[in-house]
């Protein structure tokens, strides 16, 4: 990847400059621009595209493809750093074992994504960040993918595999930089999508409310937007997506920008989204034929 990054020190946490810019920082930090942008952020539709198997007014649920191999509700959360590590890391591993539904294998190997994922109802990157897969890991996710499996991503897994342009594609957006970790308000956009469903319209939250490096509205079904005049230091303007959905070949993708703290994993709230979210991904329970 070229030459080695650098701790950048003072504010609250730390940030790693290197020849590809600045990268997440810690709590109460701010991050400058990464990467840069060769797309603009504004002037996507606002028109949400739904996923397959997310109705719209009127619609029947479509029927989810086959998949290949033997699925159970089982997943396969994936928490390899090679840039910053969040501490929060071991409660969101803990957070999801206690959620229900699946069981969960956890792990930091890339030797686990080189293998075959069949038995996987969805991988879930939780706050990865920087390089985290082999060639042959990359190969095999994407196939895994493709062929109808579930992928979610939590917080820095949209600071992660910046060298593979298809992973940019499979997640939707990159992340750009974050303001300090601070209470904001999340807009509900999709009250009836099983990642949202619980939640009020207008939902309280503290978190680092993350900018990404291009809108990915048009490309994504968008579940949450920030309300950036409720927070400092916002950069994306009045649409902001923060959670979102999509298709990619016969799989689907979940993805939440929201997750730095380990207190976010206690919230109840947080956890169901979490919940609605990997379970549409995996298509299980309420989540397999439809998204509300």
């Amino acid at each position: 990847m070229g030459a080695r990054a650098v701790r950048v020190r003072g504010g609250g946490g730390g940030a790693f400059a290197g020849p590809l810019g600045t990268r997440e920082a810690g709590s109460g930090a701010r991050t400058g621009a990464g990467r840069p942008d060769r797309s603009p952020s504004r002037g996507h539709p606002r028109g949400p595209k739904r996923p397959a198997g997310v109705p719209g007014p009127g619609r029947a649920p479509h029927r989810p493809p086959p998949r290949l191999g033997r699925m159970t509700s089982r997943l396969l959360v994936y928490t390899r750093t090679t840039d910053y590590r969040h501490d929060s890391i071991p409660a969101g591993v803990a957070a999801l074992r206690a959620l229900g539904g699946f069981a969960v294998d956890a792990t930091e190997d890339p030797a686990a994504l080189e293998a075959p994922l069949d038995r996987y109802a969805a991988v879930v990157f939780l706050s990865t960040s920087g390089e985290v897969l082999t060639p042959a890991g990359r190969a095999r996710l994407a196939a895994y993918v493709e062929a109808g499996g579930g992928f979610a991503g939590v917080h820095a897994a949209a600071c992660t595999e910046y060298d593979w342009p298809y992973y940019g594609e499979l997640l939707g957006a990159r992340f750009a930089r974050h303001p300090a970790h601070q209470p904001g308000r999340a807009v509900v956009e999709d009250r009836a999508h099983p990642a949202t469903r619980h939640l009020p319209a207008v939902w309280e939250f503290t978190d680092e409310w993350y900018d990404f490096r291009t809108n990915p509205r048009g490309r994504v079904h968008v579940l949450v937007r920030a309300d950036e005049s409720s927070y400092e230091g916002g950069g994306m303007g009045e649409d902001h997506p923060l959670a979102w959905c999509r298709d990619q070949g016969a799989g689907r993708v979940f993805y939440t920008a929201l997750g730095h703290a380990a207190e976010a994993f206690d919230d109840p709230a947080f956890r169901a989204h979490l919940r609605g979210g990997i379970g549409w991904a995996a298509r299980l329970g309420d989540g397999a034929d439809r998204a509300g």
